[in-house]
């Protein structure tokens, strides 16, 4: 290998040894080039690549130790070679200090093993470059990880920071170098906040790795603490001897936080921020424990939203979830401290009253909430009506674990809404019978479509002047194989609660057009035929589509169809039941309010809502003779006042039919006319030319 050696001295002889003794040794080829001054010297390092550079230190032009920096400044990875005057220790310790590889005398420049010194010089510059290069290597690889790492040597002292243990810590590398680890790195436990032994001093004492996963808390140079995970790994040379130790941590603040928010999540809705059912679970079980240990009760409050469905499908999801929040805000203030709120899902929750010796506690929640929940709830544009059915059981009594007692809550929540909702009703063991029935009718009711055991039954409607019938009302009826012929009322509630109140009413929809239209191919004379809408089709967003595709199908016209909406139906929201009605008004379907008398209709509504025909609820017919005749008659009047047909329903005797007629209602129907009829008994009703019931004088 050819080494090229820059000479700079204004020395000749000097020169021509160097040449010369570099042209006989067997190291290695040298072509040796001169240059007088130090400014030569320089230009050349600017045009030409050198392996060494032989340097006197007293340049016509420099002097002292300044020609090493003026040539480390160009050319820091050439080896340097300094000679001087003497054979000067202190000088030739300067110089290697100030980069120089080496310092001779210049009376040795002729020596042969000058060319000796130069390779070996060479070699140790190149080595040092590379070590240089990885260590800058390292290092830049280690202020770029995202782990701090510290290194210490065998006492302890620090002799490495990384940029993160710099960061972390809030110590700089130049601060930290020399002091003390247990000064950098103080520890404390993350319970009890008491300090810990240092790991890098147990390594170091005990020259094993110490490893923490969690638990450990960091105090920075400012006093803020960072929990951390370490570990410390002891550090040995070629002999085996410790000779220092490596700690490498992180901060796991942040993964705690993902740690601590995830299983929040796991125990709580993420809707309302209530605990869900497996912290419910859990706090009940606690709970349970702590009465049997007492020997206390505790209750639990099953709460299932009245017609939140009906909201939920009409206004859309995120109506629905809105009031849900605000359900589940005021149900917080209902409570104390020490009981639980819990979302089970959709609009079912659940409460846990603690210490509830004789269920007081219990019953006072439960009239707070229905009192709470008495207030419309302001959703966006609406104001939402919305009571909830409870049901209570209370341990020991009830259960003696929480699924039997959320269990037995929600049969007597169920209870309460057969009650007529809005109320709350205490668990008996009679309950579970109907709970039984209830699952049967809800499991029998999902194959009770495709099996065609539906049917329908009509009952006249009588013109109460003339005795005529001018429509009938189109009935639906179960012909179960097993229980026999079942009423709308054993199960078109659970149909609702269930989901299967939208297919059934399809069903009902189209076969009651379909029959209609026969009667009109037929020439049969039946006026119209009423169908009851439930909410959850009427605030469908399928509703006016499903109308006109089955009068389309069944080419019915649209005037012989009238439809009974509830009026708690209508009412609930007031605005988009003007709209939905006005749709249907423009299709040229007759409309009438049903149940007229039951809900909360104000004059000022009515007379908005396009309605054809005023139906007053059977219960007050039931009742004439009462206080009821006089309310049966305010609405009489309040119908002809707003050019509105009455119709009353359920009358059953003679003397409901004279005071009807007393009071110039317009309609009737009920058993004393004609029970339901199959439809081909009302076909022939229709053909023979009979009325149920003429006209008296």
């Amino acid at each position: 290998m050819t080494h090229r050696i820059l000479v700079i001295t204004n020395d000749a002889a000097i020169g021509g040894k160097l040449t010369a003794i570099c042209q006989e040794t067997t190291v290695g080829t040298f072509n040796v080039e001169q240059a007088e001054r130090l400014a030569d010297g320089l230009e050349r390092l600017g045009h030409a690549i050198f392996d060494a550079i032989v340097v006197d230190l007293s340049p016509p032009d420099s002097r002292g130790m300044a020609p090493i920096g003026r040539l480390l400044a160009i050319a820091p990875q050439i080896s340097i070679l300094a000679i001087g005057p003497t054979d000067d220790g202190k000088l030739a310790t300067e110089a290697v200090a100030h980069g120089a590889q080496d310092y001779l005398p210049k009376a040795y420049c002729g020596h042969p093993l000058l060319p000796h010194v130069l390779h070996s010089s060479i070699r140790r510059k190149a080595i040092e470059q590379s070590l240089f290069i990885e260590k800058t290597r390292t290092e830049t690889a280690l202020d770029h990880i995202s782990e701090a790492i510290i290194g210490t040597d065998q006492s302890g002292h620090i002799n490495y920071l990384n940029l993160a243990a710099e960061n972390m810590t809030g110590w700089s590398r130049e601060e930290a170098r020399g002091q003390a680890i247990g000064k950098v790195l103080r520890i404390i436990d993350s319970h009890s906040h008491q300090a810990t032994p240092n790991p890098v001093e147990l390594t170091l004492q005990q020259d094993k790795t110490t490893t923490l996963e969690a638990g450990a808390i960091m105090l920075r140079r400012d006093g803020s603490e960072t929990a951390i995970e370490y570990s410390v790994a002891p550090l040995h040379d070629a002999g085996n001897r410790l000779i220092g130790a490596i700690m490498i941590f992180h901060d796991i603040t942040a993964a705690q936080a993902v740690i601590a928010k995830m299983a929040y999540l796991a125990q709580h809705d993420a809707l309302t921020n209530l605990p869900n059912r497996v912290l419910l679970d859990d706090r009940i079980t606690q709970a349970i424990a702590w009465a049997r240990r007492h020997g206390t009760k505790l209750a639990l409050l099953f709460l299932d939203l009245d017609n939140f469905k009906h909201i939920n499908d009409s206004l859309g999801h995120a109506t629905g979830d809105k009031l849900l929040q605000s359900v589940a805000q005021r149900l917080r203030g209902c409570v104390r401290s020490s009981d639980t709120i819990s979302r089970l899902g959709g609009d079912e929750f659940v409460i846990l009253v603690m210490q509830d010796k004789y269920a007081q506690n219990a019953v006072r929640t439960a009239d707070k909430i229905l009192a709470a929940l008495a207030t419309p709830h302001a959703i966006d544009e609406h104001d939402l009506h919305v009571t909830t059915s409870i049901g209570i059981s209370v341990y020991p009594v009830d259960g003696q674990d929480a699924e039997t007692l959320i269990k037995h809550a929600d049969i007597a929540m169920y209870h309460a809404k057969e009650k007529g909702r809005n109320n709350y009703q205490f668990f008996k063991d009679e309950m579970n019978v109907r709970v039984v029935e209830r699952l049967a009718i809800e499991t029998h009711l999902h194959h009770a479509l495709a099996r065609d055991e539906f049917i329908l039954h009509y009952q006249p409607k009588i013109s109460l002047k003339t005795g005529r019938i001018i429509g009938a009302e189109a009935l639906l009826r179960w012909m179960h194989p097993e229980w026999g012929l079942l009423r709308p009322e054993r199960f078109l509630q659970i149909a609702e609660d269930c989901g299967m109140i939208l297919p059934i009413g399809r069903w009902v929809l189209h076969n009651a057009c379909t029959q209609a239209r026969h009667w009109e191919k037929a020439k049969l004379e039946f006026g119209s035929l009423a169908i009851n809408i439930s909410a959850l089709e009427f605030r469908h967003k399928d509703f006016i589509r499903d109308i006109a595709a089955v009068l389309s199908e069944t080419g019915l016209s649209p005037h012989r169809l009238q439809l009974e909406i509830a009026e708690g139906v209508l009412m609930r929201d007031v605005e988009s039941s003007l709209a939905i009605l006005k749709q249907l008004k423009d299709m040229g379907i007759q409309l009438a309010l049903d149940d007229f008398g039951t809900g909360c209709s104000s004059l000022k509504h009515l007379h908005r809502l396009p309605i054809d025909i005023l139906k007053i609820d059977h219960s007050f017919i039931q009742a004439i003779g009462g206080s009821n005749g006089t309310l049966v008659s305010a609405a009489i009047a309040m119908g002809a006042s707003l050019k509105q047909r009455t119709t009353a329903e359920g009358i059953e005797k003679p003397e409901q039919l004279i005071f009807l007629r007393t009071q110039h209602c317009d309609e009737g129907q009920g058993n004393l006319f004609s029970q339901p009829l199959a439809a081909g008994q009302f076909s022939q009703l229709l053909a023979s030319g009979c009325h149920p019931e003429k006209p008296r004088k």
